[in-house]
């Protein structure tokens, strides 16, 4: 009789584990909680620990069954290799997939876009105004900013990249920059070593320059090589760049919307009506497009261009004076159109 009541007791047992065994599987596979409906992020401290983590997660009705999770935990071996990190919880993440995130260290990754054409203020007042980095800056004139990046008396126009920044919670302002600075630094070196031969530049920072002027004379893909091809050869033949952009750059605050023939007229060391060569800095941050149409400029003849009007943002490129002045009546003038 003793015996029959063990059996029946080791198979009860065995039935109660088999069930709570099915029952931990499809939970640890199940999402996490009821209560998530969309993507929220949770964060792991530094040096936070696993009962921690859950306690937290259950006060944030994000977790439904904590015993498993921390069972679970145990069970992998995991229990005390959780990462520090922000981390995007959603609807259909499972506790198997919440604690392998957790263990990889993946944590959410926040961005901002620097734009191509951005000059150094509007860079400034962008990151300033960021919520998602920490401050350090704010108020600081370029040359304090640019000694804090260990860059003293260096000019910062142009020389940061532009592009959308990934980075996790907690970056600074300043490794932001130093990040946008060592970007733009491998860039410009790269495509400097892979350039086409015979360019008029001295230096990466000349074609630096230039790049900026054709990022801001148009938006298209497709015209910037040839823009590019254009300054090139006016560079060559000695031929101002005459570029309104640069006058623009060195009207600074007096510029409202309008180039008067006056503006033209007034001498800066960033008019290229008044002067030769290139600008001395750079007049806005470049892209990598930019950059690459400087290094390697379409093959031609074109010398000139003036800008249709069109929605697209296009041009017409001439060879001659004559043929560009006569472009320049039919577009801007709105001469000879029905």
């Amino acid at each position: 009789m003793k015996s029959r009541w063990i059996g029946m007791v080791v198979i009860l047992l065995s039935f109660f584990l088999g069930w709570l065994w099915i029952s931990f599987q499809t939970l640890i596979d199940s999402p996490l909680s009821k209560s998530l409906k969309e993507p929220i992020l949770f964060e792991v401290a530094s040096g936070e620990t696993l009962p921690l983590v859950i306690a937290s997660l259950q006060k944030s009705n994000l977790l439904d069954h904590p015993d498993w999770f921390y069972l679970l935990a145990r069970l992998e071996g995991k229990a005390t290799k959780l990462k520090a990190g922000e981390y995007l919880l959603t609807p259909e993440m499972t506790p198997r997939m919440l604690l392998n995130l957790f263990v990889s260290g993946k944590s959410h990754q926040r961005s901002l876009t620097l734009v191509e054409g951005w000059n150094f203020k509007q860079l400034i007042e962008a990151v300033n105004s960021s919520k998602l980095l920490e401050h350090s800056l704010n108020g600081l004139t370029k040359a304090s900013i640019m000694e804090r990046l260990g860059l003293k008396d260096i000019e910062p126009e142009g020389r940061f990249l532009s592009d959308t920044y990934h980075f996790p919670k907690g970056m600074d302002d300043l490794s932001f920059l130093k990040r946008a600075w060592t970007s733009m630094e491998k860039v410009l070196n790269d495509e400097w070593k892979n350039r086409e031969p015979n360019l008029p530049f001295q230096s990466p920072y000349e074609a630096l320059i230039l790049a900026s002027i054709v990022e801001k004379e148009t938006g298209r893909a497709d015209e910037r090589p040839i823009i590019a091809g254009v300054f090139v050869r006016r560079l060559k033949k000695g031929m101002r760049l005459q570029t309104d952009p640069t006058v623009i750059y060195g009207m600074g605050e007096n510029y409202k919307g309008n180039i008067r023939k006056r503006d033209l007229l007034k001498d800066t060391p960033y008019n290229t009506y008044t002067r030769s060569g290139l600008p001395p800095t750079p007049i806005a941050m470049p892209g990598k497009a930019a950059i690459n149409a400087v290094m390697h400029p379409a093959k031609g003849k074109s010398l000139y261009f003036v800008a249709k009007g069109d929605d697209s943002g296009s041009h017409i490129f001439s060879a001659t004076l004559k043929e560009h002045n006569r472009a320049v009546d039919y577009y801007q003038k709105k001469k000879g159109r029905k």
